[in-house]
């Protein structure tokens, strides 16, 4: 079945999936010292439940959520805790990291089974039980945006999920590790979404997948066949950001979702990235937590690129290291050209959203011009913004202009960015923008909120 619908705008900018796409996932080197860091995920950071000297297995928790928007985080390897620390995050600023020495033992904490239960023991787990351990092993969207599963398959009664889609598009340049997964191991990622699927009952199951994967689509449509299930595999056109959610509702179903805060299950849809299904196969079947998963190491600027299994807290230095970095190389990116974030140290780690590590020899003049009106970036706008009355607004530090054109709607893709003609840095001033609108929205709220309690009172 291919896509009928797509979605306004979007860009097709070079694929650049010839470096890894023919590669096949290799074990990552295992650091000798992993740093967890204690906020993997959107929510509210967990807090260590271990103190420096303590033991520690591998899948043991080290960090427990506060919050019902959280996620458990575990160590990737077994040892003992050097420390609890601030150590580089990849969104600039020190986060507190649970230190781990490893001791090499590989030894597995108490409750995880390797091998696991049965297929046929799979399908008998309740769907409470299903949702336990999803929440327990600390599963996240692994597309990047890395929103506690166990959260987004436990809508409220009032929003029903008829369309689960599995978000195998990888739009994003260079990446290419949900792709390998996808040939590597259909069968688990379509068994983890029949139990992610079941816990929101959903009746239309679909793998989306963009047409330039097309031993991706070959591969999974026929485990669909193998396995007997009735699932659909959606093939899309190749456009950027095909794989956001609000773009492949609209172009599977032809719903639109409503702008903030609206979400996918106002329109009874719900979607899981490939990867995550595959991590909800092993936390039901072995109560695997989320301790490692597949990133490509990529690019110009590296001399052996690769699609690794690597394990969270693995340092990047390590795998570029692994992945022999030329003397060349000028940026690391964490995550594809388009939505990744630029690092100013090698000395971050793997965490559960690390989709890939891109090197690049040669990168963008910093140098821009001003807006010369032509619209570009509104043709390729996939919200509807108009981008360059944005960039105006903040050139001048115009935040209330800037929120009268809606900027909080803005997902970051990245595309008027790259359209523009001035090489105008558009995306980083709508991240300026909203580093200051949501504090003061938020405060304006609180407000509002205490006004109301004391004229009740």
């Amino acid at each position: 079945m291919s896509g009928k619908m797509r979605f306004r705008g979007g860009i097709h900018p070079p694929e650049q999936k010839h470096y890894t796409e023919g590669k096949a996932i290799e074990v990552a080197p295992v650091p000798d010292i992993v740093r967890i860091p204690l906020q993997q995920h959107i929510g509210a950071p967990t807090k260590p439940c271990l103190t420096p000297g303590d033991a520690v297995k591998k899948g043991q928790m080290v960090g427990e959520p506060t919050a019902f928007v959280s996620a458990p985080v575990h160590s990737s390897v077994s040892g003992k805790v050097v420390e609890i620390a601030p150590y580089p995050h990849i969104f600039g600023a020190d986060v507190p990291c649970v230190v781990i020495e490893n001791d090499k033992e590989e030894k597995w904490a108490e409750g995880i089974n390797p091998e696991g239960i049965s297929d046929e023991e799979l399908e008998k787990l309740e769907v409470d039980e299903i949702k336990k351990r999803v929440k327990e092993c600390g599963l996240v969207g692994m597309g990047g945006a890395t929103f506690p599963t166990h959260v987004k398959i436990s809508p409220p009664p009032n929003k029903p999920i008829d369309t689960f889609i599995a978000n195998g598009c990888e739009c994003e340049p260079y990446l290419t590790a949900d792709h390998r997964l996808m040939l590597e191991h259909p069968k688990e990622i379509l068994l983890g979404m029949k139990l992610l699927a079941r816990c929101v009952n959903a009746k239309r199951i679909v793998v989306a997948i963009e047409e330039n994967k097309p031993d991706a689509i070959k591969s999974m449509r026929e485990a669909v066949q193998s396995l007997g299930l009735p699932f659909e595999v959606v093939v899309l056109k190749t456009r950027y950001p095909q794989g956001a959610e609000k773009q492949l509702i609209k172009a599977i179903t032809g719903r639109e979702v409503p702008p903030p805060p609206g979400l996918p299950m106002d329109v009874g849809c719900l979607v899981q990235n490939v990867g995550t299904c595959r991590a909800a196969y092993w936390a039901c079947k072995s109560n695997l937590p989320l301790i490692e998963r597949v990133l490509s190491v990529t690019g110009d600027g590296v001399e052996e690129p690769r699609n690794l299994l690597a394990r969270i807290g693995t340092p990047v230095k390590l795998l570029l290291d692994y992945c022999k970095i030329k003397p060349t190389a000028r940026k690391v990116i964490l995550g594809g050209p388009m939505m990744g974030l630029a690092q100013w140290s090698d000395e971050v780690v793997v965490n559960k959203g690390t989709s890939g590590i891109l090197v690049l020899q040669q990168t963008t003049p910093a140098e821009y011009g001003p807006c010369i009106r032509c619209g570009r970036c509104v043709e390729v706008c996939p919200i509807g913004l108009v981008p360059s009355a944005i960039s105006v607004a903040m050139e001048a530090e115009d935040y209330d202009a800037a929120d009268a054109e809606n900027v909080l709607d803005c997902i970051e893709c990245g595309c008027c960015t790259y359209i523009c003609p001035s090489k105008r840095p558009i995306v980083q001033w709508v991240k300026q923008a909203k580093s200051v609108l949501i504090p003061r929205k938020k405060a304006e709220a609180a407000k509002k909120k205490e006004k109301e309690a004391a004229k009740k009172s």
